[in-house]
């Protein structure tokens, strides 16, 4: 396995670890977590993730059926595809984009005008961040695209939420990449005037995590001061992860355990620390038990972490993950789009030369 496939498996294995790390303790605060699983909390996973999970699955469907060139109007299929296995899963402001363009009241481009608050795309976006490898400036620019099915609008920071995470998980490919580089790149190619709202909070959140300087007291303090009304919105969550990710230096075994012992949106939180880290770090340095028991639960027709998540449908035409396989078949899509950036170069070239 090349440096190439281990980061992209480390990013779609570690992404699942985090969504199944955090699961549990979804919906509950710290103080929730502690006292249903003890003072160290949530320190194990079971189960192949939430809605996180099957929602960046049909991403990675997507990406595959375009050949490497996903669209909303392709994503948008790829619910009405996984409708029957999947619509339990979905979140209320997924849901409505689905009724909106499967029942014809809106173009998929223009669905996600005005819905709720979430993290419904960012927590799934990672695997346009590992096809656009080492250029989050053109990750942004393709979630935008993208996350405009679900949020756009009055709501619009959930889509600079998602173009945040694509740009960090595209940042990891640098070979010169490192925590501090990952966590820039998060911000740096958002819209400095439209995007202001989720800079000035992932700015807000970085300083506090500095400044406390440990897990705990950053935590204490971020309840105290940043909570949403919606657990799930994404000026919660993306900053949560920011942070978390700051404080743990990137070391998987530090930022995903806390990352699922955050609480509030703890799966989706997880999701996003995981692939973060696993795309930094590779499938090679996530802790080996991890990788273990998640490549036996992915194969295999396992159900989502939970009581509330129900197993997949066995006449589901969604296909079988093996992560493994799909890290190579991005591999050959990140060549094939270098191949024509390639291409395109040696026409400027060309038209550069004198007559």
């Amino acid at each position: 396995m090349n440096k190439l496939v281990d980061k992209i498996y480390g990013c779609l294995l570690g992404g699942m670890i985090g969504d199944a790390f955090g699961a549990p303790g979804e919906g509950l605060t710290y103080r929730e977590i502690q006292k249903k699983y003890g003072t160290d909390g949530l320190t194990t996973f079971e189960g192949m993730g939430t809605d996180d999970t099957a929602i960046r699955n049909q991403l990675i469907g997507t990406i595959l059926k375009c050949e490497g060139y996903p669209n909303v109007d392709a994503f948008a299929q790829s619910f009405i595809n996984s409708r029957d296995s999947n619509y339990s899963l979905w979140y209320t402001p997924v849901r409505n984009s689905y009724h909106k363009f499967s029942e014809g009241l809106s173009l998929p481009a223009y669905a996600g005008w005005g819905n709720m608050q979430s993290s419904s795309t960012a927590m799934a976006i990672s695997p346009l961040g590992i096809i656009n490898a080492g250029n989050p400036r053109q990750a942004v620019l393709e979630t935008q695209e993208i996350a405009s099915l679900i949020h756009n609008g009055p709501t619009g920071f959930c889509k600079d939420a998602a173009c945040s995470i694509a740009a960090a998980v595209a940042a990891c490919f640098s070979p010169s990449a490192n925590i501090d580089s990952i966590i820039a790149s998060a911000t740096e190619f958002l819209l400095p005037v439209s995007s202001r709202e989720l800079i000035d909070l992932i700015e807000k959140a970085l300083n506090m995590a500095s400044n406390l300087g440990n897990y705990e007291s950053f935590r204490e303090a971020y309840y105290e001061e940043c909570l949403r009304e919606v657990l799930a919105d994404s000026r919660e969550t993306i900053p949560a992860t920011l942070a978390i990710l700051h404080l743990s230096k990137g070391d998987p075994s530090k930022a995903i355990p806390w990352a699922a012992n955050f609480g509030r949106d703890a799966d989706t939180i997880g999701t996003m620390v995981g692939g973060i880290v696993g795309a930094m770090c590779g499938i090679s340095g996530l802790p080996q038990e991890w990788v273990d028991k998640a490549t036996q639960t992915h194969s295999a027709e396992a159900d989502y972490s939970g009581d509330k998540y129900p197993s997949r449908k066995a006449d589901t035409d969604l296909p079988t993950f093996d992560y493994a396989e799909i890290s190579e078949q991005f591999e050959s899509i990140i060549k094939d789009r270098q191949a024509e950036l390639s291409n395109i170069s040696g026409n400027l070239r060309k038209l550069n030369a004198d007559l």
